[in-house]
């Protein structure tokens, strides 16, 4: 196989793996009041975050963390308040509801989930692989 049949086979697999990520996810919560993208942002706040740093995470706009955010704020499960750093940023907490909330969604979309099949050792390697080819662009 040539090196582009390589790489074309390669992002192919990726992608896969993304999707199958994507779908273990929407499974994940498919019983529960969260959209996917909420579950996300739960799982993401594992310390405060502010706005952009969560928007980061999880590769998306601020507009669209605003969003979210004010869904999760009016059932509970986050809070708003100032950045320790930033006087015109405000920084997003999880309400102790919030992580319980965020305890169920790791349990869930740890058991079963695509990545499962590999070792430790192996998870470790892809992690090291994928963040290597990450940095490089």
């Amino acid at each position: 196989m040539d090196r582009s049949a390589e790489t074309r086979e390669l992002c192919s697999l990726v992608s896969e793996l993304a999707h199958n990520i994507e779908e273990h996810v929407r499974h994940g919560v498919a019983d529960s009041d969260l959209t996917a993208s909420q579950a996300i942002a739960l799982r993401e706040l594992a310390e405060p975050l502010s706005m952009r740093e969560l928007a980061n995470r999880m590769h998306c706009a601020t507009s669209n963390v605003t969003f979210l955010i004010d869904r999760l704020e009016k059932r509970g499960l986050v809070s708003r308040r100032p950045h320790p750093t930033d006087r015109r940023a405000k920084e997003i907490a999880l309400t102790e509801e919030g992580e319980q909330q965020r305890e169920q969604i790791i349990e869930r979309f740890s058991a079963d989930n695509p990545l499962s099949g590999l070792t430790a050792d192996q998870q470790k390697t892809l992690h090291q692989l994928l963040q290597r080819a990450v940095a490089s662009r």
